[in-house]
C-alpha cells in the first residue's frame, strides 16, 4: 500500500491516486464470487433501466464481509488528513471525526442509514455514465475503487474515467486501468484547484468506459451512508 502522503501528492496533481495492492488474487476472487449470493445485498441496480449506462451493481447489506469491513475501516483514517486539508483550502467545514464509526453515526442521525459499499459487474458492452456518489447532505470527499479481475486477461476496455471541470477552462480527463487487487482513491464531488482568487472547487465526475470483452468486477468503498 502506498504511503498516504504520496496519495495526497497524486490527489493534488490528478484528483486520483493509486493505492498499490490492497487485496490478493484469492481475496479478489472471493469478493467477486459473492455477487451471485443475492442475500448479502440490500439492493440491485440495473444501470440501463435508470439511464446510468449499462451493467449492474449491488449494494452490500449489513453485516459486511470481513474483508469489506476491514478495508473501509482501515482506509478511512488514511484518507482523513487529505479530506481535512482540502476543506481548509476551500474554507469549508470539516465535520469528519477521527473514526469511521463516529462519522457513520452522524450520517445515521441525519437520516443517511443505508450502507454504501458496492460490488459492480460489467459484461461485454457495459459501461458507467459519468456521475458523483453523493447520497445525501453528509458527504466524505474521497472514495476508493478496487479492481477484482485482471485487465487484458479477464476483460478488455473498462477503464476508470475521471473528468474534472477546471475553473473557466475546458474539462480534463484522466484514465486509469485498475490492476487486480489494486485500488484507486478519487474525489467524490469536487477538489481544490488553484485559481486567481486562491482556491476554487473543481467539480469532478467518474465513470467506466465500455467493456469490449470479458467480465469486470470492482469493489467500491464510499465512506458515507445513503439516505
Amino acid at each position: 500500500m502506498m504511503n498516504p502522503e504520496a496519495w495526497a501528492q497524486e490527489m493534488d496533481a490528478y484528483g486520483c491516486a493509486p493505492t498499490g495492492p490492497l487485496l490478493t488474487e484469492a481475496q479478489c476472487r472471493e469478493i467477486a464470487g459473492l455477487y451471485d449470493e443475492v442475500a448479502r445485498f440490500r439492493s440491485t441496480v440495473d444501470m440501463e433501466r435508470y439511464r446510468f449506462g449499462r451493467g449492474q451493481y449491488r449494494y452490500f447489506a449489513q453485516p459486511f464481509p470481513d474483508l469489506v469491513q476491514e478495508l473501509r475501516s482501515t482506509l478511512y483514517p488514511r484518507l482523513l488528513p487529505i479530506a481535512r486539508d482540502w476543506a481548509a483550502r476551500l474554507g469549508k467545514p470539516a465535520p469528519w471525526p477521527d473514526s469511521l464509526e463516529e462519522w457513520l453515526e452522524m450520517c445515521h442521525a441525519a437520516g443517511q442509514t443505508k450502507p454504501t459499499p458496492i460490488l459492480l459487474r460489467y459484461r461485454e458492452g457495459d459501461w458507467n455514465a459519468l456521475h458523483r456518489d453523493l447520497y445525501g447532505d453528509l458527504v466524505f470527499p474521497l472514495q476508493v475503487v478496487i479492481g477484482l479481475d485482471r485487465p487484458g486477461d479477464d476483460y478488455d476496455g473498462g477503464e476508470f474515467l475521471l473528468v474534472e471541470q477546471r475553473p473557466r477552462a475546458q474539462s480534463r480527463g484522466t484514465v486509469t486501468l485498475l490492476r487486480q487487487g489494486h485500488g484507486l482513491v478519487f474525489t467524490t464531488r469536487d477538489r481544490p484547484v488553484r485559481s486567481a482568487r486562491g482556491w476554487s472547487a473543481a467539480p469532478v465526475r467518474h465513470g467506466v468506459s465500455t467493456v469490449r470483452r470479458g467480465l469486470r468486477h470492482t469493489l467500491g468503498l464510499v465512506f458515507h451512508d445513503a439516505a
